[in-house]
């Protein structure tokens, strides 16, 4: 039985509502949602066709900048299971996500779908997290990922995960997780994140409330006791070009050189260099906080804060605290992100003058008396 397997288009919505209305009873993809995953989502929609009628789909989404596929819905319709559809669109998904040059794909699934968890592990899909409380009616998702480029182990998952609850708050969010990564008693909640951004803020930004700088949040990290390593491609102000109205800059200016008083006292040495060695950094314990331009993921042309989770011979792996629930992301789609090591110097650096700047901080080692 000859079955076609080809990407979606508009003409297909109905027929894709029809079998999302037979194959599930929760969490269903709209209209409005099968339009816009076809028409503008940064995703594949593979159908799986007989004669015209529709028989299954995979939905794929993509992390734009990153290395990273999700598997977000796999459906094949009642009169056509016994087929192997579940398989070969399994199959057909990711042969689309290495042509998208996709390293991992990842996916959640109900716990009690023993059918679809089978067909995942036997897959070679591995499970690395169990969340509560994720589908409409409060069932448990169990995530899985694989490396579909080629057979490796999945990198490790030693960095708790914190989503920032402002849209100014990134730099706070990833010092949190950095601090809670190093000391595993240390809570990760929204009064530490503001407490953080309050100590770090330039003040003042393009528009609304300031970022962090690195300036502030290598400080933050110093009071707390952690060792900190500054690094930042030039000196002086870093977010200046940013802003227009004198006053604002000046207030910056004012800022920023109290945070130079303030580094000074701390003993905490600014290192200028663009020769970030993230990989060496994290061999010595370090975590590393560093600044991008969000433009690699969202196209807008802003500083952002990640933090570094982990690093290989190809990727560097990141959670970044934004989640963009716009794009149909979730939290998952934010953690461990793999990003290629030439994508990542591209990411990491801001602005027309090519502003780099990471703080690593470590639990202090202890000197025994000799």
């Amino acid at each position: 039985m000859f079955f076609n397997f080809r990407v979606a288009v508009l003409d297909d919505v109905y027929q894709l509502v029809a079998l999302e209305q037979q194959c599930f009873t929760l969490d269903r993809l709209s209209q409005r949602n099968f339009h816009w995953m076809i028409s503008r989502a940064n995703s594949c929609l593979i159908v799986v066709e007989h004669k015209g009628q529709l028989a299954g789909y995979a939905l794929l989404l993509f992390h734009r900048g990153t290395s990273l596929a999700r598997l977000y819905s796999i459906a094949v319709s009642h009169a056509w299971r016994g087929h192997r559809l579940g398989q070969r669109l399994l199959e057909e998904a990711q042969t689309r996500a290495l042509s998208r040059n996709c390293a991992w794909l990842r996916l959640e699934v109900r716990v009690d779908n023993p059918a679809a968890i089978s067909l995942y592990e036997a897959n070679g899909y591995q499970r690395f997290a169990v969340v509560e409380d994720y589908y409409e009616d409060h069932a448990e998702a169990l995530r899985y990922e694989k490396r579909i480029l080629r057979d490796a182990p999945p990198p490790t998952r030693q960095v708790p995960y914190y989503q920032q609850t402002t849209e100014f708050t990134c730099g706070a969010a990833c010092l949190l997780m950095a601090m809670a990564a190093i000391d595993t008693s240390r809570p990760m909640s929204r009064k530490e994140e503001i407490q953080l951004w309050r100590e770090a803020t330039t003040v003042f930004m393009t528009a609304g409330h300031g970022g962090c700088s690195p300036q502030g949040l290598a400080l933050a990290a110093c009071r707390r006791g952690f060792e900190v390593r500054l690094l930042v491609s030039q000196l002086g102000s870093l977010f200046l070009d940013g802003v227009r109205r004198p006053e604002k800059k000046a207030i910056m200016k004012l800022v920023e050189e109290h945070f130079a008083e303030d580094l000074e006292q701390a003993g905490v040495i600014t290192e200028r260099t663009s020769n970030f060695d993230i990989c060496a950094a994290i061999e010595a314990g370090f975590k590393p906080v560093i600044l991008i331009s969000s433009y690699r993921f969202t196209r807008l042309k802003a500083p952002h804060w990640v933090l570094i989770t982990g690093c290989d011979e190809e990727f560097v792996y990141l959670h970044d605290p934004d989640v963009d629930h716009s794009r149909q992301h979730k939290s998952i789609d934010c953690q461990h992100l793999p990003v290629s090591h030439e994508e990542f110097m591209r990411m990491s650096t801001f602005g027309s003058r090519r502003v780099r700047a990471a703080v690593m901080l470590r639990g202090r080692v202890a000197i025994q008396p000799g």
